[in-house]
């Protein structure tokens, strides 16, 4: 084997070794993408359903205060609409202070 061959050996054996690299690179930058794009779509996923989640947990606790609310404003009409007002002594008391004001 003169010197021609064996340099042009050495060549094709680069040649090949370089095709090899970038086909590995190509698979790899191939699976990376594909493993991206999986962990993209399953943090999307968990997004949505965090966020489901503390909308419906809003909603119930809105509901929740909301019926609170009209309860306590239910009895605190019914405990007005309860008390007896003598309008007659209340005038005969704004009189009195009236009165001593002038």
């Amino acid at each position: 084997m003169d010197n021609d061959e064996v340099l042009g050996h050495l060549l094709e054996i680069e040649s090949e070794a370089a095709a090899l690299v970038n086909d590995t690179q190509a698979e790899a930058d191939k699976r990376v993408l594909e493993a991206e794009k999986q962990n993209h779509a399953a943090y999307e996923e968990r997004y949505r359903k965090e966020g489901e989640r503390l909308e419906n947990e809003f909603q119930a606790l809105k509901e929740k205060i909301r019926r609170q609310y009209q309860t306590e404003l239910e009895s605190y009409s019914n405990k007005i609409a309860s008390i007896n007002v003598d309008v007659n002594r209340f005038s005969a008391l704004l009189d009195r202070f009236v009165a001593e004001e002038a």
